[in-house]
């Protein structure tokens, strides 16, 4: 763990990688990497640690920077992980039947010895520009809660203190935190009168800097965090839900959270899901063509018989030989790797959060069924689609989702029965209701995979099917979702005492199976 945890030297390495992002002068700062050190830092580096944060903190990582991360970062911590286990994509990788191999450890390394330095070195670079530190103040929220959303108890208030042994704290302890930090963060920004906080202006990729902007995305995340803790909390939900919509949270396209890519900082998904042969799933398609979603075509190509093909999740390697699945479309798949923006949070989102809080009884200022045609109409507008009639004709729809066409050539696939049985409009109960508003949240996240993954263990709406074998023999894993990710081996090895203070934290065995704190239906 120490050496995870050491910040100085990969601290430095971040920095001046990023800051060549900005600057041409990259051979030469490349070459003193190691000559910078925590108390040399100072507000001109505020704004490159910032953009490092920010783009390992979404997982990415740039093949334009030898030494600290590539492309396969978002292939493995994401791809092979919650994009799996959501059947967002069918990777053919372990994971694939629940079995972990060693894809849950890279995510963490490289957010503990990439983001978490940069993210740190950040706040010390800024530590005398109050706005620029609240901003900071959000965006660890939002790094650290997927981190724990995938693991339960993880390192946070001793994570970066450079000592060899670093605790791990309680979930709970953590959301308490965030909540904390996101009250602060909305009162600096509430009070000040800058508009742009300047050490970002240029390095902040998501915002530039707009503290208008930053402020309505900590208050989506909020909203997004108390979602998350309804079932374990209900009145602090309910109260930081209503706070986060009374202090205005993202109602247009416009204030989406997206990082905006270049040619050293590149869109991983963009680059890695057809090369790394990655399909669309038996559950998208099925989801996808029930509801005659536009948005299919967008995401998905057909495949060499022309036809939309989803592969099932949890196939043997070669169950299905030489047969054909659909791959990513040319908009998520082709050569935009440097242009294409990278989703963190949408307008989308937070309406069908909205809808969700209202359904129960909270004051989200609108009601049910109008947040959630709306959240779907932004998710359309999201992807080009713009047709007001096509739009109002999906949201009236009455059909429901199909039984996959691989069944035509395997018949024998337990396949017959969708997991979704329902249709977009409006429904008459609250039970069906809910439903609808988490498969159109699962459909409006797309790509986005972490937080969806964490919201359908929250609901346990079923939106996806079972897996057709599964390598995990774990309790409560089997066929079924995954419910965490396991420690990584390096814990065990260098942190061990604080690893298994973590499980004991965690309340079950480090498995897959183990709900996490928040998990509790």
């Amino acid at each position: 763990m120490k050496n995870s945890y050491k910040i100085k030297t990969i601290a430095a390495l971040l920095t001046v990688s990023v800051f060549s992002s900005c600057t041409n002068d990259f051979d030469e700062l490349n070459t003193n990497k190691n000559t910078l050190t925590t108390d040399q830092l100072d507000a001109s580096l505020a704004g490159p640690a910032f953009l490092s944060a920010q783009y390992a903190g979404i997982h990415n990582g740039s093949y334009s920077s030898p030494g600290v991360d590539d492309q396969g970062t978002w292939g493995i911590a994401t791809g092979i992980i919650s994009s799996t286990f959501v059947q967002y994509m069918n990777t053919g990788y372990s994971t694939d039947r629940n079995a972990f191999g060693s894809f849950g450890e890279r995510g963490w390394l490289r957010f503990y010895t990439v983001a978490v330095p940069a993210l740190n070195n950040a706040f010390i670079a800024a530590k005398d520009d109050a706005d620029a530190t609240a901003i900071l103040k959000i965006w660890k929220v939002f790094m650290y809660n997927q981190m724990t959303d995938h693991y339960g108890p993880i390192p946070y208030t001793e994570a970066g203190n450079g000592k060899a042994i670093v605790a791990y704290d309680t979930q709970e302890s953590i959301y308490e935190d965030f909540f904390k930090l996101l009250d602060e963060a909305d009162a600096t920004l509430s009070a000040t009168s800058t508009t742009t906080v300047g050490l970002y202006s240029i390095s902040d990729r998501i915002f530039n800097g707009s503290v208008a902007n930053w402020k309505i995305f900590g208050n989506s995340l909020r909203l997004r965090l108390a979602l998350r803790i309804s079932d374990v909390q209900p009145d602090k939900a309910k109260t930081q839900a209503e706070a986060a919509v009374a202090a205005g949270v993202m109602e247009s396209n416009a204030q989406s959270a997206t990082f905006k890519v270049s040619d050293i900082t590149p869109n991983n998904l963009n680059m890695i899901v057809n090369s790394w042969g990655y399909f669309m799933t038996a559950s998208m398609e099925s989801i996808l063509k029930g509801y005659n979603d536009p948005r299919m075509e967008k995401w998905f190509a057909p495949n060499a018989d022309g036809i939309y093909l989803g592969k099932p999740a949890g196939g043997l390697q070669s169950q299905f030989g030489t047969t054909k699945f659909s791959p990513f479309s040319p908009a998520l798949a082709g050569d935009f790797q440097n242009t294409k923006a990278i989703e963190i949070m949408m307008a989308s989102e937070c309406y069908l959060n909205r809808a969700e809080g209202a359904l129960n009884g909270w004051n989200m200022d609108g009601n049910a069924k109008s947040l959630y045609e709306t959240g779907i109409t932004l998710s359309m507008n999201q992807w080009g689609i713009t047709d007001g009639t096509a739009i109002s004709s999906y949201i009236a729809g009455t059909t429901t989702p199909v039984v996959p066409a691989i069944t035509t050539l395997y018949p024998s696939l337990d396949l017959y029965t969708p997991p979704v049985s329902i249709a977009v409009s409006w429904a008459g109960t609250e039970a069906d209701q809910r439903k609808q508003i988490t498969v159109q949240k699962y459909l409006a996240l797309f790509p986005e995979s972490w937080e969806t993954w964490a919201d359908l263990r929250r609901t346990d709406v079923n939106v996806v099917y079972p897996l057709l074998n599964t390598d995990n023999v774990d309790a409560n894993v089997g066929k079924s979702l995954m419910k965490r990710v396991i420690y990584v081996t390096n814990e065990y090895s260098s942190n061990n005492s604080s690893v298994i203070d973590g499980i004991v934290k965690l309340g079950g065995p480090d498995s897959g199976g183990t709900r996490l704190w928040w998990d509790v239906k």
